[in-house]
């Protein structure tokens, strides 16, 4: 007999067999944390453009200065990055086939999104301090 005969097992069973993967439930809290998260701070930094329209280079890096916006600014980087990376590791992990093409994609998804994040830390630090 073949091995798909002697496994009696509903589809249900073969699939609850693997077990649990461990990091579905934490990534899935953490994508919503900083979905909540981006809520206030979206709005708060898209009401601080909304403000600034028009306004020249200068007047914008006072403001961006302030310490309540630019550590709004900051923090909604850091969410919106951390979002960006789960929400792109679990389309990788659930739709990339080939685990060397997974592991791949995985590796450049963690890089690029903490390249990205640092470039725009960067470019928050730089504008409103001025460092």
């Amino acid at each position: 007999m073949s091995a798909a005969k002697k496994d009696m097992r509903t589809p249900l069973g073969r699939v609850l067999a693997h077990g649990s993967a461990k990091s579905g439930t934490g990534d899935h809290i953490r994508q919503r944390i900083t979905a909540v998260a981006m809520v206030p701070l979206a709005l708060f930094f898209t009401g601080f453009l909304v403000a600034l329209t028009g306004a020249d280079y200068e007047t914008a890096r006072s403001w961006l200065g302030n310490p309540l916006v630019s550590i709004a600014a900051l923090l909604l980087v850091v969410a919106a990055i951390m979002h960006m990376r789960i929400g792109m590791q679990i389309v990788i992990e659930d739709y990339v086939t080939g685990a060397l093409l997974r592991s791949i994609a995985l590796i450049a998804n963690f890089f690029f999104a903490y390249a990205v994040g640092l470039a725009c830390l960067y470019a928050v630090v730089k504008i409103g301090f001025g460092v």
